[in-house]
């Protein structure tokens, strides 16, 4: 028998790219560039991969299932949504540059919309989508 997966969050290993890279960034910025507008440019973008691999890493897990409900973890808060704050949960899809994009859209009660990617999720949106429906908690596809 398996488990289903109950908690979605951005993949370590991204995150842990994401600020290596920022870390090589900022050592090429302070020693091989040069010139001062490269090394500026440099500078802010081993920062801004940085910040975003902090975030990202602060913002896990990003969904889960708990106490009857769904907890959605941004950058600066969390929720925790009930069965009835939830009002449609859907999968929209889009071709970008050629590759088919999938986010997880949930609309709740108070005219709120979470929009999650396959990055936030660390899987197939369509997964947590199944998941969340055999959980009882996606009102839009029962």
């Amino acid at each position: 028998m398996s488990t289903q997966q109950t908690t979605w969050g951005p993949p370590t290993a991204g995150i842990v790219g994401a600020a290596t890279l920022g870390v090589v960034l900022g050592f090429g910025a302070v020693t091989l560039v040069t010139d001062p507008p490269g090394r500026i440019l440099v500078g802010i973008a081993a920062v801004g991969l940085l910040v975003f691999a902090l975030m990202s890493w602060r913002a896990r897990p990003k969904l889960a299932i708990a106490d009857g409900g769904l907890t959605y973890r941004g950058w600066w808060r969390t929720r925790h949504l009930t069965p009835e704050d939830i009002t449609l949960i859907r999968i929209t899809e889009f071709r970008r540059i050629g590759r088919r994009m999938r986010l997880l859209e949930i609309d709740t009660a108070d005219d709120r919309l979470l929009v999650l990617s396959r990055w936030d999720l660390g899987t197939d949106p369509v997964r947590v989508l199944d998941a969340l429906t055999d959980a009882g908690l996606a009102p839009g596809r029962r």
